[in-house]
């Protein structure tokens, strides 16, 4: 059963007032975002070992709980056996940069495969990079640099876990905490690159650094590829619920989406946490707007107190609306996912994963905010589901099992259907 204190929390929700759903991709934006990036990225990522497409689980139990069409997850746990979609970004951006390094050094092109074959290991392991993050960006980055073979620090801030800090360190990261939030900890990266002649490789833009992350947010567009394949034949969205950050995410599948689809594109919803929400503040305002945060989220993948640059250029006109959840609402849909109840299979999902999730469950129960959307029973939603269990510790403590417990019991479920 759906707990009830999705009847009772209040949300906030707004619609942009910028956004036109009948309008094409803005030229204006092609140099923030375009498919021909997005492609030579997928071309790429897909060569690299260890590389299989993430599952597309339909939720049609849930779906008819919810009095709507049909309700589809995309399910990053498995990726590259990161836990994340963020290893899609942070390593490919460690990619580019080593491209753009050895090929300037060597005063000549160099190909992604004369990196990633170790054609030039010497000049690689000379190269430092540096980022700051919540964890799976850096866990990115970490395995990134430990595969095309160049050094790699990451800060982290106050509110990390340690084992989610365990996790960049073995794969060879010097990780460095700080007292202070994730904003804090992006200054000091920054510094200490320009102390040290470091590269800074963030999932996060402002301006006079955009390059590198332009990489990042192409390479966040696999997901979408492959889900534009795993849709059953004729089947069109009418809605994605996305989760906000700095961003990055919500702005490269926006991006994607507006370039691929134009007027056909789903509503686009970005969903953040209350503690912090950047971007539902910048949508109020019309323009980026910078938030204080006090109070660490549950969804540490989130708690983001400034908006992505390159993001908020896409997300400013093409996002459709914009909501905050409180973390009461986090537990519960961990737990509905792990039970199996309204999906094909028991999931396992982190804490940032499912705030997309559970704002589709507090607007359908919502008969404003349900009519606000313009959901109904035809209505078909993208959900992505960005994490597993990152940290097992944190997993156990919400969900109240291992997530090897749940997986365990897949065979107690019949797969009735799974797209892949």
């Amino acid at each position: 059963m759906i707990d009830a204190i999705f009847d009772k929390i209040q949300v906030d929700y707004f619609h942009n007032p910028h956004s036109n759903p009948k309008s094409t991709y803005p030229d204006r934006l092609q140099e923030v975002f375009d498919t021909v990036a997005s492609q030579k990225a997928i071309e790429e990522i897909c060569r690299w070992p260890g590389y299989s497409t993430t599952p597309l689980l339909s939720l049609d139990g849930l779906a008819r709980e919810l009095g709507i069409g049909g309700v589809y997850y995309k399910d990053e746990g498995g990726r590259f056996g990161l836990g994340s979609f963020k290893s899609l970004g942070g390593a490919y951006e460690v990619l580019c940069l080593l491209q753009r390094e050895v090929s300037g050094r060597v005063g000549r092109e160099v190909s992604f495969e004369n990196i990633r074959n170790g054609n030039y290991a010497e000049i690689v392991k000379e190269i430092t990079v540096v980022t700051a993050t919540d964890g799976n960006h850096g866990r990115s980055v970490a395995w990134g640099a430990q595969l095309f073979g160049c050094r790699c620090v990451i800060y982290i801030h106050s509110g990390v876990s340690a084992r989610r800090k365990t996790a960049m360190e073995e794969f060879g990261a010097k990780v460095v905490r700080i007292n202070g939030n994730y904003d804090e900890s992006v200054t000091m990266a920054a510094e200490a690159a320009a102390t040290n002649n470091w590269f800074i490789v963030s999932d996060t833009s402002y301006e006079g650094y955009t390059d590198l992350p332009k990489h990042v947010m192409a390479g966040y567009t696999v997901m979408a590829a492959e889900i534009a394949g795993q849709l059953p034949k004729n089947l069109e969205l009418t809605h994605t619920f996305v989760q906000g950050g700095v961003g990055g995410l919500a702005g490269a599948l926006c991006g994607y989406l507006w370039q691929t689809l134009g007027s056909a594109r789903p509503r686009f919803v970005v969903v953040e946490p209350n503690r912090a929400d950047c971007l539902f503040q910048s949508a109020k305002n019309g323009k980026p707007t910078d938030i204080k945060i006090t109070d660490e989220t549950i969804m540490a993948g989130l708690s983001c107190g400034k908006v992505s640059y390159l993001g908020w250029q896409i997300l400013s006109d093409g996002a459709d609306d914009f909501m905050t959840i409180p973390d009461e609402l986090i537990a519960p849909v961990m737990r509905l996912l792990a039970e199996g109840t309204y999906s094909p299979v028991p999931v396992v999902a982190g804490e940032s994963a499912v705030a997309g999730l559970a704002a589709l469950i507090v607007a359908c129960r919502n008969p404003d905010l349900r009519s606000s959307l313009g959901l109904d029973k035809h209505s078909r939603i993208l959900l992505i589901g960005t994490e597993g269990a990152t940290d097992p510790d944190i997993y156990r403590s919400i969900v109240g099992r291992t997530a090897e417990e749940v997986r365990s019991s897949l065979n107690r479920h019949e797969v009735s259907v799974r797209l892949s």
